[in-house]
């Protein structure tokens, strides 16, 4: 299984900066609840002082959804949606512990965060514009087809995985407590964001290693090098 994002993306959006890690033998009773109050508390910290339209990383995020034709203040990357909820709310859900890791690195560093199930993705994985035979499954369970030439993720069985590029997940790759092996995308569009994302992957390198005591393997993708592969499990 290969994941990757079409050369069209790149060409679109050469201020892409994408890191992809996968780890096996992610399990639903770990505690992260000590790492991710610290970064849910240096979200707050960063909300205080302004809300989070005004971050830099949500701006580029905006400016590119604002370029796929998706009105930026309708249509939010999902950084800015936790950080809307974590501002009106206090906290954010928890859902799984790997998810509520993510969700947390998210709002701190204000970059969207996929935790993909890789048993519920069908072959290669690829971000690009739909050609409207795609399907959909919401979170909800409702089912959709994106239009031609919106951004997902879409694998080869034609499972759209994210609407609108990262505005939102499917369903049909949640993570669930059964949930073994993960993708996690960490996308930015912002100016120096590959040192951001590099820290993010390290963080979540960190903790797979010292809770879930499984290795994880990660990279930093680019135009010239845009595929991270998944190696397939035998036995």
């Amino acid at each position: 299984m290969r994941f990757r994002h079409s050369p069209e993306i790149w060409s679109t959006f050469p201020e892409l900066t994408c890191g992809v890690l996968h780890a096996t033998g992610v399990t639903p009773d770990i505690d992260v609840t000590p790492l991710s109050a610290g970064h849910l508390g240096a979200a707050r910290d960063r909300l205080a002082a302004g809300p989070e339209g005004g971050f830099p990383e949500i701006q580029a995020w905006r400016r590119a959804f604002a370029r796929m034709g998706c009105p930026p203040t309708r249509y939010r990357c999902a950084a800015e949606s936790l950080l809307r909820r974590l501002r009106r709310e206090g906290d954010l859900p928890r859902l799984h512990p790997l998810v509520d890791l993510g969700n947390a690195l998210s709002v701190r560093y204000a970059v969207p965060v996929a935790v993909l199930d890789l048993a519920g993705i069908d072959g290669d994985l690829t971000v690009r514009a739909a050609d409207g035979t795609e399907s959909y499954l919401g979170l909800g369970g409702e089912s959709d087809q994106p239009a031609p030439g919106e951004v997902i993720f879409a694998d080869q069985g034609g499972n759209a995985h994210a609407r609108r590029w990262c505005h939102r997940q499917s369903g049909t790759s949640a993570v669930r407590a059964d949930t073994a092996e993960v993708l996690v995308v960490v996308e930015a569009m912002h100016d120096g964001a590959a040192p951001t994302v590099r820290r993010m992957l390290d963080d979540l390198a960190a903790a797979l290693d010292e809770r879930w005591r499984v290795p994880s393997r990660a990279a930093l993708l680019t135009a010239d090098a845009p595929g991270f592969a998944v190696p397939v499990r035998t036995g």
